[in-house]
């Protein structure tokens, strides 16, 4: 590509993930994203050369509330910090990051940085003089670099997007973050598929080389090999794992294998995994579909494409059943909610269940699901609790959980989240906005 950079008419880059091609001028470039992003800032518009995935995350960064002169908030420390990072999945395979990273990191003045699926900074590690610089934004351990709390950032994107993600310079949403080019890549549950959260390399212009990316990629996919040999392997064969929750399509782990189930044959896994005594076809029928035309034929067609695909034996008729106990993120849940084990519960909530599906029963568990959670969060005031959920998609405009977090922990940015969310909230009907 040419190192100017700076013509409407130019070429997008070969591919939308590398933040620099080879043999492109950073610093022509860095000059050509600061102006987009004045551009941005000042008028809500993204030019053309400004990556897609930059441009989208750069938009969503405006609409949770971020402002280009930020900063992240350190929301963990000491004692609250060690017991977390201890407890976190991504300890375990802290001591593979370090071996693969460490002396990456030092030895080129970068940052070896793990965080949690809600983008808070868990450990930091790395060249001492450039984890001091690092230190005056806030990049510390316990800090949260969530998108929606700091705007675009490697470690904060890649868990939003739940993939690899490399920023480069003036891509970075908050100003004082402009001076650093960063590279991460999400960490995954290896049995389960939940994201557990992601590992970065934060450093200087050199990071913005397409081999940075396939670097952390492939020490992501070390630590969930990790993962899996340190995760005892089920007792049993015989019941079915199941992830529903912050995602449209289900996993399901059956024998050994893991299943992407289409969105229909999830809402079906997820009523019947609530229902071990069966439905009949009427019940699936009232449960699935608003449309009250819909035919049993049409219900039994799926029901044979979802037999076929989970194998001999799994998924009963007469009633409709499964054959095998199911355990689900629902249930880690709801027995988190049932014993008062609300930190737990809020742990293992990735979201709404199954956010896009509109099938009577499916939105009322959802519905049911979330506001049990949310009143036992309102209940707790746990501010850390609180903050995962109200910076989190489905939390954003969550009036209640933001009072309650301004009334525990009243700082700037909170209590002027809150003072939108009234605002937004009291305007009468037809109001055109801002």
């Amino acid at each position: 590509m040419s190192p100017t950079a700076s013509h409407s008419g130019e070429a997008e880059l070969s591919d939308p993930w590398v933040a620099l091609e080879p043999g492109s001028d950073p610093l022509e470039r860095v000059r050509v994203l600061r102006r987009a992003h004045e551009t941005f800032t000042e008028a809500g518009t993204v030019p053309r050369p400004v990556r897609s995935v930059v441009a989208d995350s750069w938009r969503r960064s405006a609409r949770a509330g971020v402002g280009p002169d930020g900063t992240a908030s350190v929301e963990l420390t000491d004692g609250d910090l060690g017991s977390y990072r201890a407890e976190h999945p991504l300890a375990r395979v802290m001591p593979l990051f370090r071996e693969l990273m460490g002396t990456f990191a030092s030895d080129g003045e970068h940052l070896l940085a793990v965080c949690d699926a809600q983008g808070r900074l868990l450990w930091v590690e790395g060249h001492a003089g450039t984890r001091q610089k690092a230190d005056g934004m806030n990049f510390v351990p316990g800090a949260r670099w969530a998108e929606s709390a700091v705007g675009t950032n490697a470690p904060g994107t890649a868990v939003a997007l739940d993939r690899p993600v490399q920023v480069f310079a003036a891509e970075h949403f908050i100003r004082r973050v402009q001076p650093w080019t960063c590279a991460a890549a999400p960490v995954h549950d290896p049995r389960t598929g939940r994201l557990l959260g992601a590992v970065d390399i934060t450093g200087g212009d050199w990071l913005a080389h397409p081999h940075s990316l396939g670097f952390v990629q492939a020490v992501a996919r070390a630590a969930e090999s990790q993962l899996a040999l340190l995760t005892p392997a089920p007792t049993t064969t015989d019941t079915l794992g199941l992830t529903t929750l912050g995602r449209d399509e289900a996993l399901l782990m059956a024998g050994g294998r893991k299943l992407r189930l289409s969105r229909r044959h999830s809402e079906i896994v997820v009523l019947l995994s609530r229902h071990p005594e069966g439905l009949t076809g009427d019940e699936l029928l009232c449960a699935l579909y608003e449309d009250e035309s819909v035919t049993p034929v049409t219900l039994r067609a799926e029901l044979a494409r979802l037999r076929r695909l989970l194998g001999a034996g799994l998924l009963g008729s007469r009633p409709y059943r499964l054959a095998v106990p199911v355990e689900s993120d629902i249930a880690v849940v709801e027995r988190g909610l049932g014993t008062g084990a609300v930190t737990a519960a809020a742990r293992a909530y990735a979201g709404p269940l199954l956010p896009g599906s509109q099938a009577p029963e499916v939105v009322r568990l959802r519905r049911r699901l979330a506001d049990g959670l949310r009143a036992a969060l309102v209940a707790r005031r746990d501010p850390d609790l609180l903050a995962d959920w109200a910076h989190a998609p489905w939390g954003e405009e969550d009036l209640d959980v933001w009072r309650t977090l301004a009334a525990i922990r009243p700082t700037a940015p909170v209590r002027a989240r809150l003072k939108e969310l009234e605002s937004e909230q009291s305007a009468p009907p037809g109001w055109a906005g801002h």
